[in-house]
């Protein structure tokens, strides 16, 4: 059987004069021993915010149905970390965010933090790894001893990849590369479309093949779905001639790409003043409104249009802020339908700021209606909003949870299980 150790002893005895020639003495296709019964499905994208840890999310919740025993998970190489106690160490470590966000989620405990989330790369590291001061040999020992334990432990192994196949490559730890050390089938997660689309995957195939990586499928995610069935049948085909197959196409949902209020509260470093129980209502980024017109505007505005809407206004505008308290209270008393509209109020830290007495007017609503303060301009404000790409965090369990259900169903489970060697209980008895 295909021995990671002492693969990995031959290879780290040979790595300081063997960089530019790569992690070979890992692929499988050197090993003249048979195939593994299974090997960890390495997931990676062709491209930033295409979905790779929402399809992980769904990838694992389908696993765990096939794989109700024990199911691994860890993410390799990290970039942006949170703080976590390490049972094991008996410390605090930092992890990549998204493995608090799967660990927490699907409850496994029986996974260590240190394990989850082995190699971290923050400001500073590449210089540092340039310079010489982290090694290469501990670095990629690191790896490799925690899927180790993670792979010993568990039926299935999911790793996720940090962005497209060629990511770390100035530290060489890119996913291509990992994928190769620990024997790993590469899922690409690419952006619906035709060609684009297959442009991007035809490079991040190159480089799997380059470091003898087996793509085991493609999925293709945020498809439009007047283009659904399109994309599956000319993508099906066009993979053909790698001999790789669509595990799955994702529909588009816009509502997954909608901020909340503790989006907002984030990106804005705002201060909510009330609306706590609000904190992950979300709202459309094209139906933000502006007010720039007087009360009496505002208030048939609000009154006509949808009642879940962003409104924006400067500090100054108390009447306005007066005008939105005033409807929200109006209709409370006179019932119909719910009150769901949200407002951020901009101003410049010292010069254009809330008034306590009307900060203290907005307070007595305690958590009944949500107004988010902004330390910036309306122009700003507005500009860091469109900018804001969302992401699914442990906290939001309600997008979470329906993030799963909509992309679950669209996933070839068995094509993907058979395509990497992980054969089910059933199927051997």
């Amino acid at each position: 059987m295909y021995s990671i150790n002492q693969t990995r002893n031959t290879f780290l005895s040979q790595m300081r004069t063997r960089r530019q020639m790569g992690l070979q003495s890992f692929v499988r296709a050197q090993s003249t021993d048979a195939q593994p019964k299974k090997r960890p499905i390495y997931v990676a994208a062709t491209e930033q915010h295409v979905g790779k840890t929402t399809t992980c999310l769904a990838l694992i919740s389908g696993l765990k149905k096939r794989f109700p025993h024990s199911i691994g998970y860890m993410k390799p190489v990290g970039q942006q970390h949170v703080p976590v106690h390490s049972k094991t160490l008996g410390k605090e470590i930092r992890v990549d965010k998204d493995v608090t966000l799967i660990r927490e989620h699907f409850h496994l405990e029986h996974l260590d933090y240190q394990h989850m989330s082995p190699v971290l790369i923050p400001k500073g590291y590449t210089k540092d790894y340039i310079d010489g001061k982290v090694p290469l040999d501990e670095q990629l020992n690191k790896i490799v001893n925690a899927y180790e334990a993670i792979d010993e432990a568990n039926e299935v192994v999911l790793c996720e990849g940090t962005g497209h196949c060629g990511v770390g490559s100035i530290v060489e730890a890119s996913n291509a590369k990992v994928a190769s050390m620990i024997g790993g089938d590469m899922v690409l997660i690419a952006n619906g479309g035709l060609g684009k689309c297959f442009d991007q995957l035809e490079l991040n195939h190159a480089l799997c093949q380059k470091h003898n990586v087996n793509v085991a499928g493609v999925i293709i995610n945020k498809v439009m779905t007047s283009k659904y069935e399109q994309t599956k049948d000319y993508m099906t085909r066009a993979l053909e001639r790698w001999n790789v197959p669509l595990l799955g196409v994702i529909p588009d949902w816009p509502y997954l790409g909608h901020p909340c209020i503790a989006d907002l509260e984030r990106i804005l470093d705002g201060k909510l003043l009330t609306g706590e129980k609000y904190r992950f209502r979300h709202f459309t980024v094209p139906d933000i409104t502006l007010v720039t017109t007087s009360l009496t505007r505002f208030l048939i505005n609000l009154r006509t249009k949808e009642s879940r809407t962003l409104y924006l206004c400067h500090a100054t505008r108390e009447d306005i802020v007066l005008g939105f308290l005033a409807e929200y209270n109006r209709r409370r008393r006179v019932g119909g339908d719910p009150f769901e509209a949200a407002l951020v109020i901009c101003g410049q830290q010292d010069r254009y700021e809330i008034s306590k007495e009307l900060e203290d007017m907005i307070r007595v609503q305690e958590e009944e209606v949500p107004i988010l303060y902004s330390p910036h301009t309306t122009h700003h404000t507005m500009e860091l909003i469109h900018r804001f790409t969302p992401k699914l965090n442990v906290s939001d369990k309600g997008r979470v949870v329906n993030a799963i259900k909509h992309y679950e169903k669209y996933i070839d489970y068995d094509l993907l299980l058979s395509r990497t060697g992980n054969i089910l209980e059933s199927e051997i008895n």
